[in-house]
């Protein structure tokens, strides 16, 4: 078998953080930087895992017996293998076909493990594509989640996503062009889990539930129909106070930038990550002075 390479698309969700998961609709953006995943047979008796990071330094590495793996004999070393061979086990459940013999992995990630853009989940659409399963159905099965990830890690342009009745509905979208000019994108250098993220939003879930999703999605409506930087920023503030008030959580602005001259919004789990930055001027130094290093463009991020 030839090398067979495929390719998913960072990502970073824009409206609708936690709602998500309970039928809100959310607006979410593929990056330019995702990762990539070659695969090919060997006749050896063992299959090999070399995954390397955005500096093409190797920082994990395995070796196993695919038919041990699927079979449950061997369970992982590490909380790493422990999650890449149930990957595999999903998979095979999926689809038993392609799972004959061993192979040979290899995955290049184009970003900083930290940077929360998708290290898994491109992982998974990548591994969906190869073994010919569900991208949807593996993830569900591996890591959970409301599966927005999945939908921009092939996408071509912004997105809107909803779940209805557990089944994924994705659509393309225009990111507001008046909001281009002013849209930045700050990493606050603390890398959030999200399975503990959505833990902590299921134990604050509001009784008002219905009424809570309504009010997401006519923010993220209104998001798509902005046309001045103030109603960006507006819209923005109005999300985040909403958040604020479900996750019982201080905004990230009013806790660490009160200062700050715009609007700044958390992107997908509160507290770490990315943030959107909505600022009329180029805020680096801003940031620079406080510590923040890494601010990306809406050009330098956005596919």
């Amino acid at each position: 078998m030839k090398t067979q390479r495929y390719y998913s698309h960072g990502k970073l969700l824009l409206t609708g953080e936690y709602l998500v998961l309970d039928g809100a609709k959310a607006l979410a953006i593929p990056c330019k930087y995702g990762q990539h995943l070659e695969v090919s047979s060997t006749t050896a008796n063992k299959s090999s895992w070399h995954s390397y990071d955005y500096q093409d330094k190797l920082w994990f590495s395995a070796e196993f017996n695919l038919a041990e793996v699927i079979t449950h004999k061997v369970k992982g070393e590490n909380e790493i293998e422990q999650r890449l061979f149930q990957i595999l086990r999903e998979a095979y459940q999926l689809n038993s076909k392609i799972f004959h013999q061993n192979y040979n992995f290899k995955t290049e990630l184009e970003f900083p493990q930290n940077w929360g853009l998708g290290t898994s989940s491109t992982l998974i659409t990548n591994f969906a594509q190869w073994a010919d399963v569900d991208a949807y159905r593996l993830l569900y099965n591996t890591f959970g989640g409301s599966g927005y990830d999945i939908a921009c890690a092939q996408a071509n342009s912004a997105l809107s996503f909803r779940l209805k009745q557990d089944a994924p509905e994705a659509q393309n979208i225009d990111f507001p062009e008046a909001l281009i000019p002013f849209t930045y994108f700050l990493h606050l250098g603390k890398k959030q889990n999200s399975r503990s993220a959505i833990k902590n939003y299921r134990a604050q879930k509001p009784s008002d539930l219905e009424t809570k999703v309504e009010e997401i999605n006519k923010l993220s409506e209104a998001f798509l129909k902005v046309t001045s930087f103030q109603e960006g920023q507006n819209v923005l503030k109005q999300h985040e106070l909403l958040l604020s008030e479900i996750l019982k959580l201080n905004p990230i602005q009013s806790r660490e930038f009160p200062d700050f001259d715009g609007q700044i919004k958390s992107l997908g789990a509160w507290g770490g990550d990315f943030v959107l930055v909505l600022s009329q001027t180029n805020p680096r130094d801003y940031f620079n002075e406080k510590g923040y290093a890494t601010l990306l463009t809406f050009q330098d991020m956005v596919l």
